[in-house]
């Protein structure tokens, strides 16, 4: 409607002073209801196509959406197991802090695992202590054999001379031999026990007692596991949990919690994919919103995505025909305030209406630009308050809409 006003004051306008003053027509004699687009028709014709090149000029270098949105993130409370809850430490709506707990499930099991990890390495310190007392036991057994080993060498020595004199029987120094290879064998044998004994303390019941830990450790976590916490700060919503529900990781969450400050800072908007080649970060933009009526917030575009989100495309079972992906999407654009605080009173997931202005002052700038270009780009700068001002009606507009027409 503004531009074919803007237009037709171009146009239309003087095509009638000069039927008028020019050539006498007036309204209502020569120029009729049935003869306006004869008279007029120079005018008419200019003015729809020049409404037309306007309105193409401005929605192309200052590319307005109504698809503008708070968009904020969800922290979708679970637990890591599946379990019975057996308290709830939190209330709908309640504002909780980072590691605040929320419910904890019933522990029963967990506790009882951690308790028998807990044995288990009090077991093997018992078992250590034993074995110290074995390892003395062995050192007196090893004192004792290499006594009676010493005795019997000591008594063969003897009875060996006494054998030169037949005063001994040959029959008794073999039985002293044989005495001593066993006795010998005796003294290895409490030696090879110390031995076992001496790894059993330094290796097996050390390497025993880490595994027992480790299964402490890993009780522990399980045990730490039934007591959910809050990852971030936040509020939680739609937490609905009582004691005795059953809580499933897959399909039977507990509530969600939305972090402090989520969606506060930043408008996501999806512009058409015509202004790609428009659309760049430093823009200057402004967007009126639903949840802050009458309001005009000043906004930069920080970030444009590189990439369509329709356009994608995820490995299965099934060849996609490109046909079923083909409904154009729209350009991701990120909008952030351009003064500090300018979307806090905006409410989290409110929907807006955007708009973005090229700026060519840089290129205006430059002293080797043509004349042409210099115009046309005077002339893209200046239609942006058109849309400015279009902004600025539908921002009055929006409330009526919204609380008249809608029936909201």
């Amino acid at each position: 409607m503004f531009e074919l006003m803007l237009c037709s004051l171009l146009t239309i306008f003087p095509d009638y002073l000069y039927r008028r003053y020019a050539q006498g027509k007036r309204i209502g004699r020569e120029i009729t209801i049935y003869t306006m687009w004869y008279e007029l028709r120079w005018g008419i014709s200019a003015c729809l196509i020049l409404t037309i090149s306007l309105i193409t000029m401005i929605f192309y270098f200052h590319p307005s959406t109504k698809s503008a949105t708070a968009i904020f993130r969800t922290v979708t409370i679970l637990p890591e197991t599946v379990g019975r809850v057996d308290e709830v430490y939190v209330g709908i709506n309640e504002t909780v802090a980072a590691g605040a707990p929320l419910f904890r499930l019933d522990d029963s099991q967990q506790r009882a695992a951690v308790e028998t990890a807990r044995r288990q390495i009090a077991e093997l310190e018992a078992e250590g202590k034993v074995a110290q007392t074995e390892l003395a036991t062995a050192d007196a057994q090893i004192q004792e054999a290499q006594g009676l080993l010493q005795v019997s060498i000591d008594e063969y020595e003897m009875k060996s001379q006494l054998l030169t004199k037949d005063a001994v029987a040959r029959r008794e120094v073999e039985r002293l031999a044989n005495t001593i290879d066993s006795r010998k064998g005796s003294v290895a044998a409490v030696l090879a026990k110390k031995e076992t004994l001496a790894v059993k303390l330094g290796v097996l019941l050390p390497a025993q007692k880490a595994s027992a830990e480790a299964a402490l450790a890993q009780a522990q976590v399980e045990l730490d596991k039934t007591l959910v916490r809050a990852g971030v700060a936040g509020t939680v919503h739609q937490f609905t949990l009582r004691k005795g529900d059953i809580v499933n990781t897959m399909i039977r969450p507990a509530g969600i919690l939305v972090p402090t400050g989520a969606g506060r800072g930043t408008l996501i908007a999806g512009f058409g994919q015509i202004e790609a080649q428009v659309m760049k970060p430093g823009m200057i933009a402004e967007a009126t919103c639903v949840g802050k009526p009458f309001a005009i917030i000043p906004l930069v575009v920080t970030d444009v995505q590189d990439v369509i989100a329709a356009g994608q495309l995820r490995p299965s079972d099934q060849l996609i025909d490109v046909q079923q992906i083909s409904t154009p999407g729209t350009l991701t654009v990120f909008l952030q305030p351009l003064f500090e605080g300018g979307l806090d009173d905006v409410p989290p997931g409110s929907s807006c209406i955007a708009n973005a202005y090229t700026n060519n002052h840089d290129a205006l700038a430059d002293k080797s630009i043509g004349t042409m270009r210099w115009v046309f780009l005077h002339v893209v700068d200046t239609v942006g308050l058109v849309h400015a001002m279009i902004l600025r009606m539908q921002a009055m507009l929006l409330p009526v809409q919204t609380l008249v027409f809608a029936g909201h």
